[in-house]
């Protein structure tokens, strides 16, 4: 079967004819080759891997510059720019030993440089690792990466916390596309699986200058799984378990790829019964259950390089609001509940011209949802499909100036169909225009660029003028004009520092600007305000890095000014004993960082300790006496891990064992409408690798999260109001197969 399908498409593109190649080796410093390293041109979505002689071969390769990053376990990546390729091209590269975690290519800023070359700090991380800490979410593991956490409703429904920032002040982006989800909602979750998913990078921080609108907080962008190797074809299957949910997670993908051609297919499905608290107690209807499809086919020759991709979606999940009652492992939802269906197509181009290039990438979402109370007719329905469009043109390079212009847009249409309206029915139009300048010497990189945006809101009237539920007509408009300068430079050999300062902005959402009605979940009558203005932030980071070959220590700090920052305010009357708020404006601040490091001490090549903490506060510049806390601010956290990694010879390869303490302090820095919370430290362990029985081979992953049952309440939970606890001891078993 696997050598039917490989024949299959080589015989589709065979009368094909190949135009540039890139051979070479890829040794150590010892001279000794190197298998396995993987060779990547990530604008073709192309790659191979070296063979047991180090040697590797990239077929149909563009007539202009061309990165390639070579990659390897335990060895410094390297980013080779080739110019100007001929027929026929050699490149040997030789790679040092590296102690710390490989340096990655940056998708999600403007040149795609590796890490250590980008004037923007951002973190990267693997899919692959963040599974290896047994999380049940996707959101759930980003949460452990440093400066981002989540407001999450059980283990079924989390939003991501950027520095403080939330719901649209951060956008998320997946197969190169904007995804809109109706993220308004504190209720409304991710909607992305992780199977399918290669990694994730965070922005920490405004960025309008690349995504416009609602990048305030910052942006998590997710890359998509990458496609075979060329002329190869690989399936695996993985599974897992997790003992506090009676919980299972299901993935079944296969790809294959020639020199021109790419396919991949991935299913996966998801269930879960109630979570159990610390006490043995189940969380009533906190079950959910997903399924998941991702498929994509792409093209390259030496001209242009696209990519089609597809997921599909859906969430049936149950909405906790008799705390804890009826226990059961169920995994049927009972009511209320939701059902989520999520459709995201995107194309994705790059052509290439001779010393230039164009990419261009076309997206459409459709987001359907759905509540149900008590049958199974909908009492909201939403329907929101948006269409995007991003291009950017690479003019030629000039010395080492590199320059990017484009423009990008939104259109967005929001229906009801439901019997409650929580927004009306509307249009939403966004067009962007900028560019952006990178300039590079010696060690030193410069970065600036302008943006300007248009956002059009219309909505249409609708219900009975001051009934609830009803919602006047309005058609708003809001521009914005945004910058960003970087600077980065090494103070010494083994010292980096980076400046950035960068503004951004957020047009006020149809909640905001419509709201009339009992907003479910928090006892309160929310009244819109058309008249609310552009949110607009200036923020300003610092990042310092010092690294050698056993030691890393980063900080980061930074100071993020909001103008017209929007919030509820009570206005002392009631409405069928539901208090009513308004949404008002004023100025806001945040502040803090992150510090950490990593030390492996030598010659203990086996042991590694890593250590962070992540601080952020919040406040309203209020005429009030003291000081006016914003709410859904993250307390202090205090995160500490010690890895070792090992083998066993014979069956154990890779094996690793981690500990890790999560320290999170006291919240007392709460908003008016908030209590404070409690600290807590929870200790996690993990243990895995890959196991050889004979010739069969497969990654197993066991993971110990909660260890000791803490009884606690995480400040950004929304059950905490009614005094529910987060999840108890949760023993994750997983294991990987390639078929």
């Amino acid at each position: 079967m696997k050598k039917f399908i490989i024949a299959l498409i080589l015989g589709f593109s065979a009368m094909l004819q190949a135009q540039n190649t890139l051979s070479g080796t890829v040794t150590d410093l010892k001279n000794q080759p190197l298998k396995g390293v993987s060779v990547y041109a990530s604008e073709l979505h192309k790659g191979t891997t070296t063979d047991e002689n180090g040697k590797y071969t990239l077929s149909n390769l563009p007539n202009r510059n061309l990165k390639i990053s070579f990659t390897f376990v335990g060895f410094a990546t390297q980013n080779k720019t080739i110019n100007s390729l001929q027929k026929e091209n050699s490149l040997d590269v030789i790679l040092e030993e590296a102690i710390f975690e490989m340096d990655e290519v940056i998708v999600s800023t403007a040149f795609n440089k590796i890490q250590s070359q980008n004037v923007m700090k951002v973190e990267h991380e693997s899919i692959k690792n963040l599974q290896r800490k047994g999380t049940a979410t996707l959101i759930e593991g980003l949460a452990t990466i440093p400066g981002v956490s989540q407001v999450s409703t059980g283990t079924s429904i989390g939003k991501p916390v950027i520095r403080g920032l939330s719901g649209n002040r951060v956008l998320v982006y997946s197969q190169g596309v904007r995804i809109e989800n109706q993220q308004f909602g504190d209720e409304h979750g991710l909607g992305l699986n992780d199977s399918g998913i290669e990694s994730v990078e965070v922005i920490k921080g405004p960025a309008s200058l690349l995504y416009g609108s609602d990048a305030l907080g910052g942006v998590l962008y997710f890359n998509p799984e990458k496609f075979a190797d060329a002329n190869t074809f690989k399936a695996n299957f993985s599974q897992k378990y997790f003992s506090n949910t009676a919980g299972s997670s299901s993935s079944l993908g296969l790809k294959t790829s020639t020199d021109n051609w790419k396919f991949m297919a991935r299913g996966s499905y998801n269930t879960h019964s109630d979570y159990k608290i610390a006490d043995g107690d189940r969380v009533t209807n906190t079950r959910y259950n997903e399924t998941d499809f991702k498929t994509g086919i792409g093209y390259s020759n030496a001209k242009f390089s696209s990519v089609l991709r597809y997921n599909y979606n859906e969430l049936d999940l149950g909405i906790p609001e008799d705390g804890i009652a009826d226990q059961s492992t169920s995994k049927k939802t009972g009511f209320p509940k939701q059902g989520v269906f999520n459709h995201l197509l995107s194309l994705n181009n790059v052509f290439f011209f001779e010393k230039s290039k164009l990419d261009v990438d076309l997206g459409y979402v459709a987001n359907d949802r759905s509540e149900f109370e008590d049958s199974n007719v909908a009492v909201l329905h939403m329907k929101l499909k948006t269409f995007n469009y991003n291009a950017k043109y690479h003019l030629p390079k000039m010395g080492k100036i590199e320059t990017i212009v484009g423009v990008q847009g939104m259109y967005q249409t929001n229906t009801n169909s439901g019997e409650e309206y929580l927004i009306p029915d509307a249009v939403t139009n966004d067009f962007g225009v900028f560019g952006t300048a990178n300039y590079e010497w010696n060690s030193n990189v410069l970065q600036a660029g302008l943006r300007f945006d248009n956002r059009n809101i219309t909505t249409e009237a609708q219900g009975i003028a001051g009934e609830e539920g009803s919602f006047e007509a309005i058609d708003k408009s809001y521009d914005s004009f945004n910058a960003s300068l970087g600077y980065k430079t090494n103070l010494a050999d083994d010292v980096t520092l980076r400046l950035n300062v960068a503004s951004g902005f957020r047009a006020p959402n149809l909640a905001e600007l419509t709201s009339n009605g009992v907003h479910e979940g928090t006892n309160r009558y929310e009244v819109g305000n058309s008249d609310l203005e552009t949110e607009q932030n200036v923020q300003t980071d610092l990042n310092l890095e010092y690294k050698t070959d056993h030691f890393e220590f980063f900080v980061n700090g930074f100071y993020n000014h909001i103008n017209n920052y929007i919030y509820t305010s009570p206005t002392g009357e009631v409405i069928d004993e539901n208090a009513v708020f308004d949404y008002i404006q004023n100025n806001a601040k945040l502040y803090g960082g992150e510090v950490g490091l990593h030390f492996h001490p030598h010659p203990l090549d086996w042991l590694h300790f890593e250590t962070s903490f992540e601080t952020v506060t919040g406040e309203k510049q209020s005429r009030s006496v003291g000081r006016d806390y914003l709410p859904l601010i993250p307390a202090n956290n205090w995160n500490n891990t010690i890895r070792t990694e090992f083998k066993i010879k014979n069956w154990l390869e890779d094996g690793f064992a981690t500990l890790n303490v999560s320290s999170t302090f006291n919240q007392k820095n709460v908003s008016g409408f908030e209590t404070e919370s409690n600290g807590y430290n929870l200790v996690n362990l993990g243990f895995g690798g890959t196991v050889k029985l004979g010739k069969t081979a497969f990654d197993v992953n066991i993971n110990g999260n909660n260890l000791f049952d803490k009884r606690y309440i995480a400040h950004l939970s929304r059950l905490k109001t009614d005094g529910i606890p987060n999840i108890g001891r949760n023993i994750v078993l997983g294991v990987n197969f390639n078929l």
